[in-house]
């Protein structure tokens, strides 16, 4: 079970408020501890889901001793390097609610089907980091797909490749 994760964006404002909106309820808040201009969507569910976008460039840090690591600019890499992060996320909205919301933001998002096995709205943060939002339908298939009986058989069938 995920509590949080975190992401990085040009507006993490902007951003933390529309995932938010997207948790149907949830609230968007500045978060300065990890680093300068971040915030943090709170969905206010029973596990306390948060979602932290920190400013685009960011990254986490060890700190040596007694202390928290750190999110920092990493000027090597710029502001608009792609990652292979992303997450899905649950939603009481609709699908139409959502894909108008992606189109408000002028965010990319389509309805995909992974793998055959469940639906998930494919939308595009910025224009550049995915996120697969899933409605309530969406959701149940994904659960009955990945339940463990069926994660089981999948592992069994799947063939170890050489390196």
């Amino acid at each position: 079970m995920l509590f949080h994760l975190s992401i990085d964006a040009r507006d993490p404002q902007h951003v933390a408020t529309v995932i938010a909106e997207l948790f149907g309820g949830g609230q968007a808040v500045p978060f300065p501890p990890v680093a300068k201009g971040s915030w943090v969507a709170l969905a206010l569910d029973e596990r306390n889901t948060t979602v932290e976008v920190y400013p685009r460039g960011t990254v986490l840090q060890p700190v040596e001793g007694d202390a928290d690591g750190v999110g920092l600019p990493d000027p090597a890499r710029g502001t608009d390097f792609g990652v292979a992060t992303h997450f899905a996320m649950a939603t009481p909205l609709s699908q139409d609610q959502v894909v108008a919301i992606a189109q408000r933001e002028g965010w990319p998002a389509k309805y995909r089907k992974r793998g055959g096995f469940f639906g998930v709205i494919e939308m595009w943060i910025e224009g550049d980091r995915m996120v697969e939002v899933l409605t309530a339908e969406m959701q149940a298939e994904y659960l009955a797909a990945l339940s463990p009986e069926n994660v089981k058989q999948l592992i069994s069938s799947v063939r170890p490749q050489s390196v």
